[in-house]
């Protein structure tokens, strides 16, 4: 779990189970690239992380925009001279309704964030991990990407997506020294489980915070380092047999 020198890019960097996984990287030696919308998020993680300014990027960019994409990858390689792994973290809920509720312009915006980020994201680190003959890339897809659930139809759908886009891309690398993995948290205590808590109903949080924990085996909410120790994992020589799998990170929920 020896990560000096590398450079790993994690998007949706600034917030949740982004930073917490930037600040175990960091741990490991790896030069850090945080890339989100927020720009102050940004600027707090950094201070947050305590790296020189030789260990860490920050990149204001839309994972949906195919120029931003390309430029955090262009950054990354013209700073550290490579792109050794990239944690395709960012991630959108959207609303809850039912398929025949469903807005087309709030189900298209969740679409591009959840699938069309992690595909660009994808397309252009591949190019230079190809050219470099390794890497090691990690989509965050959630249990939502194996099971269906009322009322998150574009979310389910998003997620489903990119189960099919990492087991493609892991086989067409197989070959090349690039392995794609994806980790599949659950009720994880972090600003988006939040929203979906307000989502489901507003007015009553606290009884739906305890609904969601009874129906975990562990009967817990996971913490976002628990996350963050398996995208290592992933990232690491002691998974370089290990490509187009996900890890569920859900306390068992995948296993009812």
């Amino acid at each position: 779990m020896d990560f000096n020198d590398k450079a790993v890019v994690i998007t949706g960097g600034a917030g949740g189970i982004g930073k917490v996984t930037a600040k175990a990287f960091a741990d490991k030696g790896a030069n850090i690239v945080l890339v989100d919308m927020n720009e102050e998020a940004l600027a707090s993680t950094k201070e947050e992380l305590k790296l020189g300014d030789d260990r860490i990027l920050t990149v204001k960019a839309d994972v949906t925009n195919e120029e931003d994409v390309a430029r955090y990858v262009a950054d990354t390689k013209d700073k550290f001279s490579s792109l050794d792994v990239l944690f395709n973290n960012a991630g959108f809920e959207g609303p809850f309704v039912t398929v025949k509720e469903s807005d087309y312009k709030a189900f298209q915006k969740v679409m591009e964030v959840n699938v069309y980020g992690v595909f660009l994201g994808m397309k252009h680190a591949l190019k230079v991990m190809e050219e470099q003959g390794s890497g090691s890339i990690i989509n965050t897809i959630s249990n939502a990407g194996f099971i269906g659930s009322a009322g998150m139809a574009p979310y389910i759908a998003s997620k489903h997506a990119v189960v099919g886009l990492t087991k493609t891309a892991a086989l067409e690398h197989a070959q090349t020294g690039v392995r794609i993995n994806g980790v599949a948290p659950a009720a994880i205590d972090t600003q988006m489980l939040g929203n979906i808590e307000k989502n489901m109903s507003p007015d009553n949080i606290e009884n739906v915070r305890k609904q969601i924990q009874a129906s975990v085996p562990m009967k817990r909410y996971g913490l976002p380092v628990e996350v963050a120790q398996v995208v290592l994992f992933l990232a690491s020589d002691e998974a370089s047999f290990v490509t187009g799998a996900t890890y569920p990170v859900d306390g068992g929920s995948l296993a009812t």
